[in-house]
């Protein structure tokens, strides 16, 4: 089982930049996926980003050149580097770890981008 502990979520003004974590612990796959999604009220859950164990990303398209994902894989922890942010960018923003069919989320951390 893999745990996920998500950190800095919080409130940021338009414009305004944040970074999230997530750090994973437990029993590791040699290759997995790590990934953010987020869910903003009365809409449906949507990739954020995710990034292989290779290096490869993958973005929403209307969110690539704002937001950068990256991983470091000695420290089993994921980012994402969120920048010119956007009031609808508010949203609960979870963290998951994917391998070998297998699914594991964080808690979650909201994210309010408002003046």
């Amino acid at each position: 089982q893999v745990q996920l502990v998500e950190s800095g979520g919080g409130l940021v003004q338009p414009g305004g930049s944040l970074r999230l974590s997530c750090a994973a612990s437990g029993s590791f796959f040699s290759i997995y996926t790590m990934g953010w999604y987020r869910q903003a009220p009365g809409k449906q859950r949507e990739l954020v980003a995710s990034v292989s164990s290779g290096g490869n990303t993958n973005y929403a398209d209307s969110l690539k050149g704002r937001f950068t994902i990256s991983r470091d894989n000695a420290k089993n922890t994921a980012y994402l580097q969120m920048n010119s942010l956007k009031p609808e960018d508010t949203a609960i923003y979870r963290c998951n770890y994917y391998a070998a069919g297998y699914n594991f989320w964080g808690q979650g951390t909201q994210v309010t981008v408002s003046s």
